[in-house]
C-alpha cells in the first residue's frame, strides 16, 4: 500500500476528509486493484482469514464498489458464491439492494477495503441480514483501528478481521524512513482520538 502510493502520511500537513475531520492520513485502497502482485497477496490474505475464523462461510458479500472486486477475487479462490451490497436499494427495477443468489439462513461474510468508524459496513450487513443472510464476520483489506470501531462491531454482534491495519502501516513507514519519531507518535495520537487530533490540528 505504500509503495503504490494506496496511503498518504503528512501528519504535518494533514487532510480533511469528507467529514471535515483533519487526518493525517489518507488511504485510497482503490489502486490497489491496478496491481495484480499487490491485489493477489490481498485477495489470498483474505482467503486465509476466512478460512481460518469463519470456515463455515457459505457465501462472501462485497460492499459497492470498493469491496467488490475483492470479493470477487476471494470467492474464486474458496469456490464459494458471491453477492454485492449497494449503498441503497435501486430506485427502478426490482429495487433490489443485494445482487446474486443466497439462500435465507445462509452464511455469509461480509468483505470492504477499508475500515474506518464501519459505519458504512455495517449497513451492508444490516441490509444482508435484513433479506435473511446470516452474517458472520467482516474482513477488510485496511482498517484504521478507531475504537469507535471496535464499540459498532460489538454493538453489532459482529466480530472483524484486517489483511493489515493502521499499526503495522506507520511502524513500516517508520522503518522505511517515510516518517520520522516525532510523526510517529503523531500517528498513534490520531488513532487513539481522532476528533482531538482534528481539532488540535485546525487551522
Amino acid at each position: 500500500m505504500l509503495n503504490i502510493k494506496a496511503v498518504s502520511l503528512q501528519p504535518s500537513k494533514p487532510f480533511t476528509w469528507a467529514s471535515g475531520l483533519h487526518s493525517p492520513i489518507y488511504t485510497d485502497n482503490r489502486l490497489t486493484i491496478s496491481y495484480p502482485d499487490v491485489r493477489g497477496h490481498i485477495h489470498q490474505g483474505m482467503s486465509a482469514l476466512i478460512k481460518h475464523f469463519y470456515p463455515e462461510a457459505e457465501a462472501v458479500a462485497g460492499v459497492a464498489t470498493a469491496g467488490i472486486p475483492h470479493a470477487a477475487w476471494v470467492a474464486e479462490d474458496l469456490h464459494l458464491p458471491m453477492l454485492y451490497v449497494r449503498s441503497k436499494p435501486k430506485d427502478h427495477g426490482r429495487g433490489k439492494q443485494i445482487e446474486g443468489v443466497f439462500k435465507k439462513g445462509q452464511k455469509v461474510v461480509v468483505i470492504d477495503d477499508l475500515l474506518s468508524t464501519g459505519g458504512s459496513v455495517l449497513k451492508a450487513v444490516k441490509a444482508v441480514r435484513k433479506e435473511g443472510g446470516d452474517v458472520i464476520g467482516v474482513i477488510s483489506v485496511f482498517t484504521y483501528q478507531l475504537p469507535i470501531a471496535d464499540q459498532n462491531f460489538k454493538d453489532a454482534g459482529l466480530t472483524y478481521h484486517s489483511v493489515t491495519n493502521y499499526t503495522t502501516l506507520i511502524e513500516t513507514a517508520e522503518d522505511h524512513n517515510l516518517v520520522n519519531h516525532d510523526e510517529l507518535q503523531s500517528l498513534h495520537e490520531w488513532r487513539k482520538d481522532p476528533q482531538a487530533w482534528s481539532d488540535a490540528h485546525a487551522n
